[in-house]
């Protein structure tokens, strides 16, 4: 197996590097050579989180370097500085570390040595970690989140609803699955109007990419990701500033497509159906209106309130259509609502579900993979905020209120009271450079509910 960049195979001059945290800080200096430590102190090193330190020998050339790992040596994130704190060489640790700090500084160090390059070259290689192979899980994981911060950096004009359906094609050749494409009048003859609504306007057709793949005795976990590959907001047009980055409004597909390719490397024990409506919200002479009553698959009909409020509208035809399938488990992932990001910030997507069991298995997973949700709640009450007086639902309303509650309320109401289903108000992004973190498309709780799926298959 291709090692990913970031690491290497080879231990033609690899260096030793030594994993430092704060609390083993002590013993690790005073285990040094005397001149050594003398270094360590002078340059303020202490195992903070995001530091390192090269270490001089005795004739002043370099014969090592530590990583300051800070308080939690299992968090991936503790290593992602290291790729272009360090030189650009290969460097070793020991074979003796713990498979669980082992895995967090691989996974860490793919993270951090990430930069996407498609349309511009880097200034700089990654510092590479000496790896015997690429087999292990964590690769595969790592190879998940990558997948995701590609599809969410390519600009629409090489990731529309076309070439998003490639990629799917590609998996599924790939991993022997079955896919089907329902595309532009189509989506009409097929029942599928709420996502041809939304799509029509655009020169590129809408579409339902329909992926199938697993043994039919196991456990059917059925994923739904958002797919609008740019969003204008419609006749309701954003500004400016609140259209440039909505390439990255197909972030929910790319989760989707992400863990179902995921799944099928690892060849989990699960049946899966990866659904995503992939669109434009274009604007032109066809373009669905505010005040327009749309038909769904489920027969319910919207009253259009905003056209910036487009998601929920594609989701809900694709959710009726998972839960037509009855899955033991319907998931969707969705660059949802702004208001998410309000109320919880960048780094934390909102999970809402209808089966406390679900939520907090998910939760659960998040704190162990360090990769964090937070579960908000489905409060049925604010359903008043989506009142329509000439249809049976709106998908939204004039109050501010709520806004992450009330579109994941929208979703619910496609979703069968007896269909186990969670929701992923997830911001895809990353706003600025962080260590692990480079500005741009990000994976969120992707290695979460992969760690919960593995789980339930094998329980």
């Amino acid at each position: 197996m291709t090692l990913p960049l970031g690491f290497t195979s080879s231990d033609a001059g690899a260096l030793p590097l030594d994993l430092v945290g704060r609390a083993d800080f002590a013993a690790w200096r005073d285990a040094l050579p005397a001149p050594t430590a003398a270094w360590v102190q002078t340059q303020g090193f202490d195992g903070s989180a995001g530091t390192v330190v090269l270490l001089p020998g005795p004739d002043g050339a370099l014969m090592g370097a530590a990583v300051g790992t800070g308080a939690d040596p299992l968090d991936p994130y503790a290593y992602g500085h290291a790729p272009f704190a360090l030189p650009a060489r290969s460097w070793r640790t020991s074979d003796r570390l713990e498979p669980g700090v082992r895995d967090a500084l691989r996974l860490g160090w793919g993270l951090g040595s990430y930069r996407f390059d498609r349309y511009k070259a880097p200034p700089r290689a990654p510092a590479q970690l000496l790896v015997a192979d690429a087999g292990d899980e964590v690769f595969a994981v790592l190879a998940a989140s990558v997948r995701v911060r590609d599809l969410v950096n390519t600009p629409t004009e090489h990731m529309g609803p076309a070439e998003l359906e490639q990629v799917a094609r590609e998996i599924a050749q790939r991993h022997g699955a079955k896919i089907e494409v329902i595309a532009g009048d189509a989506l009409i003859e097929r029942n599928f109007p709420a996502i041809h609504a939304v799509g029509r306007a655009s020169h590129r057709a809408p579409r339902l990419i329909a992926l199938e793949w697993g043994d039919a005795a196991h456990p059917h976990v059925a994923l739904v990701g958002k797919g609008v590959c740019f969003d204008t907001g419609g006749l309701d047009l954003k500004p400016a500033d609140g259209m440039r980055w909505m390439k990255k409004d197909m972030g929910g597909a790319a989760h989707a497509i992400a863990l179902a390719e995921l799944i099928m490397a690892r060849k989990l024990p699960l049946r899966i159906t990866l659904l995503v409506p992939a669109v434009e919200n274009a604007v032109g002479p066809n373009a669905f209106r505010p005040g327009e009553v749309i038909a769904t698959r489920q027969g319910i009909s919207v009253e259009i309130d905003n056209t910036d409020a487009e998601g929920r509208v594609v989701l809900c035809d694709a959710l009726t259509y998972a839960s037509e399938r009855k899955p033991a488990l319907l998931l969707d992932f969705a660059t949802l609502t702004g208001a998410a990001r309000i109320a919880l910030g960048p780094d934390l997507p909102a999970l809402y579900s209808n089966q406390d069991t679900l939520a907090q298995d998910w939760l659960d997973a998040g704190v162990a993979q360090r990769d964090p949700v937070w579960r908000m709640p489905l409060w049925r009450p604010y359903l008043r905020y989506l009142t329509s007086h000439i249809a049976d639902i709106a998908n939204g309303g004039p109050s501010k209120m709520a806004g992450s509650v009330t579109a994941a309320l929208y979703l619910e109401r496609f979703v069968p009271a007896d269909q186990a289903w969670a929701h992923l108000d997830v911001y895809s992004w990353n706003d600025a450079d962080r260590a692990g973190r480079p500005a741009g498309g990000e994976a969120q709780g992707l290695r979460a509910v992969y760690a919960m799926l593995k789980a339930r298959a094998a329980g």
